[in-house]
């Protein structure tokens, strides 16, 4: 049994255009059933405890497990693929949360249900908790990146993921705009026919 975990960015969720292209591949698939995609708490430890809740189970039921992320989706992604041993894909992912993010400490809304949150230095501090010192298997990820990246460094996974598996598109921005045209290449890396 294959299961595909997808984790949306800073202030996102569910309902982004990423997570629902994704959600109708799979479906196109047959494999709607393998995705799991839910709200992630903005508070980043309790974002991987829902996440773990879900992961470790399926882990322990003997299932491949594969991850994907967008952004902050993608950080938590990277951590976890690195923690359990997993292929990931990272859509221009924020590899250096702990620094971009220090940025936005305050009040936000989420973009798709409009609740308001507070990101403080607290969760600056639990996202350097997270962060990955080195990837040791590089050959696990798929990136996926736009050097038109208006709100990330795409460098930064560059440099951070040098020996993954990338695809790096001039232009676009932070969104990806090629994001439904490298799906199919996505859905073959993360959930390979046996």
């Amino acid at each position: 049994m294959q299961k595909l975990f997808y984790f949306h960015g800073f202030r996102s969720g569910p309902q982004s255009a990423k997570a629902q292209q994704l959600r109708a591949r799979l479906a196109r698939r047959g494999q709607a059933d393998l995705l799991w995609c839910e709200q992630l708490p903005p508070a980043p430890q309790e974002a991987i405890a829902l996440i773990e809740s879900a992961l470790c189970p399926a882990l322990e039921a003997g299932c491949e497990v594969s991850l994907a992320g967008s952004s902050l989706g993608g950080f938590y992604a990277l951590h976890l693929a690195e923690k359990y041993g997993l292929r990931a894909a990272l859509v221009n992912p924020a590899v250096v949360a702990p620094l971009s993010l220090g940025d936005y400490i305050g009040e936000h809304s989420h973009m798709y249900t409009g609740e308001t949150f507070h990101f403080g230095q607290q969760d600056v501090d639990a996202l350097r908790a997270l962060d990955v010192p080195a990837v040791t298997r590089p050959e696990r990820y798929l990136v996926l990146l736009e050097t038109g990246d208006e709100v990330l460094d795409w460098w930064q996974a560059v440099l951070r993921l040098r020996g993954a598996n990338m695809v790096i598109r001039a232009g676009g921005d932070h969104s990806l705009q090629c994001f439904a045209d490298e799906l199919t290449r996505l859905c073959d890396f993360l959930l390979p026919e046996r």
